[in-house]
């Protein structure tokens, strides 16, 4: 157990190594700078901005400056309004996670329960129907699926104020977030359901005259979420850093619309900033789920 953990941590560093050294070198690449946009500067303040943010060392001494800094949980200030970046993330992932742990909280009380009931239901015209919705909603984009709510609800109906000055509506944004997530553990928890309820343990509790409601949610249901358990985890990173879309749309004032918004500034530091605290939580929450995954299942390796 403890190898194995050792072993994904140290994956799990390289991993984000990698990610911070084609994010680094990617921004370098790119023709311009953040400052290339603006009125001309004299000589003296455009050698002044290069030396604050160390645009007069070679790439390679910028990068190493960069990773100790990263190292330390600096990440270093916006070339735009010179704010610290470390504290425009946190002001803002917090919309951004709020509405992502409405979005998993929602898929994972809807997949459980239409799942279980397309299981029980099977081949019937309840199974049917679910089916065929949960595979419409894993083929659609959330974007899609919000520009659509978005026109329906606020334009036509007005039944949703998706923006105000006062308050933002998150019930269309979560809606548009869940519904893949949601579609794919109805489908999973169905295949789990029913994978399970054809074990020698159930059929013997039923045997032995269990009460069926204690063999459905004792038995079956708590073994049947062992494959969504695994899922969560890289399911709670890709809503929460698969936003970026959605917050556009709705206008939320999220991370996701901060880093669109770095990009049309050519705010390079901030996308480097941003880009890298999302790879760094997807990183540790797949880091989490092998590990919870192991715990559940001594089996798993890693090869």
């Amino acid at each position: 157990m403890f190898k194995y953990i050792v072993k994904r941590i140290l994956l799990a560093i390289a991993t984000i190594f990698i990610v911070c050294l084609i994010t680094f070198f990617t921004m370098n690449a790119i023709p311009g700078g953040p400052f290339s946009g603006e009125k001309a500067k004299s000589p003296e303040v455009q050698a002044a901005l290069e030396k604050r943010f160390n645009l007069d060392k070679p790439v390679g001494e910028q990068f190493l400056l960069y990773m100790k800094n990263i190292a330390h949980g600096d990440f270093g200030v916006s070339a735009k309004t010179g704010r610290e970046i470390s504290a425009t993330i946190n002001s803002k992932f917090k919309v951004s996670a709020k509405m992502g742990i409405l979005a998993v909280l929602l898929a994972v009380v809807e997949g459980v329960f239409f799942g279980s009931i397309a299981a029980l239901q099977r081949n019937k015209w309840p199974d049917r129907v679910i089916i065929f919705i949960s595979t419409l909603f894993t083929s659609l984009p959330s974007f899609v699926l919000g520009s659509f709510l978005l026109v329906i609800f606020s334009v036509k109906l007005g039944w949703v104020q998706a923006w105000s000055p006062q308050h933002q509506s998150l019930i269309l944004p979560v809606l548009s977030l869940a519904a893949y997530p949601a579609a794919y553990i109805t489908r999973l928890t169905k295949t789990s359901m029913l994978d399970v309820l054809g074990q020698d343990y159930v059929r013997t509790a039923r045997a032995k005259g269990v009460r069926e409601g204690k063999v459905l949610f004792v038995h079956t249901l708590r073994n049947a979420l062992i494959p969504v358990v695994t899922y969560v985890g890289p399911m709670i990173a890709s809503v929460l850093t698969g936003s970026l879309v959605v917050e556009q749309i709705f206008t939320v004032g999220g991370l996701g619309n901060e880093f669109v918004q770095s990009i049309t500034n050519r705010d390079y530091p901030m996308i480097m900033g941003v880009t890298i605290f999302l790879a760094v939580f997807m990183v540790t929450m797949n880091l989490i789920t092998d590990i919870v995954y192991k715990l559940i299942d001594p089996r798993i390796t890693l090869e």
